[in-house]
């Protein structure tokens, strides 16, 4: 019983509400790209970049631009929304088969 009046305190402190835990679940996708990055270039003992990171940055960044627009902050709307024009330009760019990206080069 304690412990689900710590939980409601918690909860009233910091306004946890379902778009506050939206938000952080949209972090934590984010944060796992680098996760992801980091664990296939120990993998390979290299620096490489996985498809599943550009995934997850269009995730994490279409969460957090939703977050945003709900949130009215000018400043994560307008980086998410660049961000996510980054990230699928990346993402078109890496599934173009090798050949036609040494023909483009």
């Amino acid at each position: 019983m304690e412990k689900l009046i710590i939980v409601d305190k918690l909860i009233k402190l910091f306004d946890l509400n379902l778009w506050v835990i939206f938000g952080f679940c949209a972090q934590f996708i984010f944060f796992m790209r680098f996760v992801v990055q980091w664990w296939a270039s120990e993998k390979a003992k290299k620096t490489v970049v996985p498809i599943l990171f550009w995934y997850l940055s269009m995730l994490g960044t279409s969460m957090i631009l939703i977050y945003s627009v709900k949130r009215k902050d000018i400043v994560f709307i307008t980086a998410s929304s660049l961000n996510f024009f980054l990230y699928l330009r990346n993402l078109i760019i890496a599934k173009k088969p090798c050949k036609e990206r040494a023909l483009n080069d």
